[in-house]
């Protein structure tokens, strides 16, 4: 298993039976990650294979030194979207060539509902919509959140660097210790969230 921005992808076929046989394999939109450049690719082999696929394209204006153009891009860079009906076309979706794996937090794979699929669909097809861009929300610099994933799972923290990483601070009571670590932004929740 790798470890990415706080994404784990799976590529071994030991671990996908470990993860997903044990359990009964959820239907559903899940995300495939694919090669860098190759969600074209990819989405095209999918509909091929008579996979059900959706890739979302913007329109993105790209400035070079002498000219303009307007591009297509994916909303979200080494995603396509793929809604699995079966353990086949999970393994069927895996061997298309230039997919790696399919998303996953934790043990739990990454699933879109319909409805989120449509409002995507919606969105990047309204012509009066433009400068769509995605991305994570970067905590802000001393905001309180609880770390949700690993070792410190639980423990409270204050965000105190944002950029590629987040540097941020833990405060251990029983010891009178702070502790800095650098860790992923996608280990943390808002404080909000997790109480209830």
């Amino acid at each position: 298993m790798i470890t990415s921005t706080g994404v784990n992808f799976i590529y071994n076929s030991h671990i996908i039976n470990y993860l997903f046989m044990s359990k009964t394999l959820k239907t559903g939109w899940h995300v495939l990650y694919v090669k860098s450049c190759q969600e074209k690719k990819v989405h095209q082999l999918l509909q091929e294979n008579q996979l059900e696929s959706f890739l979302p394209m913007i329109k993105t204006i790209r400035q070079w030194s002498d000219r303009k153009k307007v591009i297509n891009k994916p909303l979200f860079p080494s995603y396509v979207f793929v809604n699995i009906n079966s353990s086949l076309e999970f393994h069927k979706a895996l061997s298309i060539k230039g997919a790696c794996s399919f998303i996953h937090f934790g043990r739990e794979l990454a699933l879109a509902t319909d409805k989120e699929i449509e409002q995507i669909k919606v969105l990047v097809g309204h012509r009066d919509i433009s400068n769509i861009e995605s991305g994570i929300r970067n905590p802000k610099i001393g905001e309180k959140r609880i770390i949700n994933i690993g070792a410190l799972r639980g423990l409270e923290c204050e965000v105190l660097k944002v950029n590629n990483k987040n540097k941020i601070i833990v405060f251990i009571e029983s010891l009178q210790q702070n502790i800095t670590a650098t860790i992923s932004k996608s280990y943390l929740s808002e404080i909000s969230l997790c109480i209830g």
